[in-house]
């Protein structure tokens, strides 16, 4: 089992960057493919990247494609999601989510473990 806890949303104008964390517990963070979702008032969870237990396979939807970056640090049991050219539309709050299989990476309900998520605005 993991435990995840983002940190890092917060306000920021249209066209700024943020730097979104997620921390996990446990020795086999390793083991897990993870990602991140989003999810605005009134809307369903919106993938917005994953990336493989190794690293070596990445995942983005149109909407993020070019200005999101999912990087991970298995030494620090940490994945991070840097955001640059932020629009309105991006405010949500940001989950991270983990798995050992994940049968669609950009389905929500294919991910075990869920943090409890950040906000992010991003002011016009």
């Amino acid at each position: 089992q993991v435990q995840l806890v983002e940190s890092g949303g917060g306000l920021v104008q249209a066209g700024g960057s943020l730097r979104l964390s997620c921390a996990a517990s446990g020795r086999t963070f390793s083991s897990y493919a993870t990602g991140w979702f989003r999810q605005a008032p009134g809307k369903e969870r919106e993938f917005v990247a994953a990336i493989a237990k190794s690293g070596d396979t990445i995942m983005y939807p149109n909407s993020v494609k070019g200005r999101f970056t999912i990087s991970r640090d298995n030494a620090k049991n940490t994945v991070y999601l840097q955001m640059n050219s932020l629009k309105p539309e991006d405010t949500a709050v940001y989950y991270c989510a983990a798995g050992t299989v994940v049968p669609s990476w950009s389905t929500a309900r294919s991910w075990s473990y869920w943090g409890q998520g950040t906000q992010v605005t991003v002011s016009s």
